[in-house]
């Protein structure tokens, strides 16, 4: 006998249960990749069991949000994301972010300072520190860093033209956006950073180099897996992400 799995519920413009678990469930707020959407945590919002509920953030320009102007700079999204994605948090929330939204989560976790998660888990990226320098070579040309980052993705596009333009769309615009960021440096975090990378992710940076962004509880480590730890079909660690959210405790705010 199969446990029927609830069927997806869009709560608002920023807010989408993959598999709706009801109240009492731990809540992990999941930031896609650049070019992503929240169909990437499918497989995640089961695989996480009764007592994790996915929220993904739906990102303007791109799947049910197509026709919302993406914002011009990363600030300006971080401050709509806050706003957005804030009052839905629930207590002891955890934050999973990859690649560029593994970023967006750590400055959506900043923004919304007490109010903010107990934990960011951030996989595939350059600590802020490093972001400016280590998005530079595919900020410079974005029509080819767009097709790059594809092929590291691992991800495969339709055989249709028009699909593809519109998929290398998303991806050059949050590109654009992504090379807008600007590191302010100050005192770290105090909320649990837990940083990730995969094996197979041969130019990810040493998720260890997050450690300085947090005064509160940091650990790192290298997961079988690509670029994108969690993908459509795949729904990445799991059990770790379980563990953490079911472990988190709001002791550790921000600055």
């Amino acid at each position: 006998m199969t446990t029927a799995v609830a069927r997806p519920v869009v709560l608002d413009d920023w807010s989408y249960l993959p598999c709706p678990r009801g109240p009492r469930a731990r809540r992990l707020v999941c930031f896609p990749h650049a070019g992503g959407d929240v169909g990437t945590f499918a497989e995640l919002a089961v695989a996480a069991g009764p007592d994790v509920e996915v929220l993904a953030v739906r990102l303007p320009g791109r799947g049910g949000r197509y026709t919302d102007p993406l914002p011009g700079t990363f600030a300006e999204l971080t401050s709509a994301v806050a706003a957005g994605v804030g009052p839905r948090l629930g207590p002891d929330a955890v934050f999973y972010g990859q690649s560029f939204g593994a970023l967006l989560a750590y400055e959506v976790a900043i923004a919304l300072g007490p109010k903010g998660p107990a934990a960011v888990v951030a996989a595939s990226a350059p600590a802020p520190a490093d972001w400016e320098r280590a998005v530079r070579p595919v900020a410079a040309d974005p029509a080819a860093g767009a097709e790059r980052l594809l092929a590291e993705c691992g991800l495969t596009v339709p055989d249709d033209d028009a699909v593809r333009a519109m998929v290398l769309a998303v991806l050059r615009a949050d590109i654009a956006v992504g090379a807008t960021y600007r590191h302010r440096p100050g005192p770290p975090a105090r909320f649990a950073v837990h940083a990730l990378a995969g094996a197979a992710d041969s130019g990810a940076s040493p998720p260890r180099t997050w450690a300085n962004t947090t005064t509160g509880p940091f650990t790192s480590a290298v997961l079988p897996g690509g670029h994108l730890l969690v993908a459509p079909g795949d729904p990445g660690p799991a059990d770790l992400l379980r563990t953490l959210c079911l472990g988190a405790r709001s002791d550790h705010h921000d600055r």
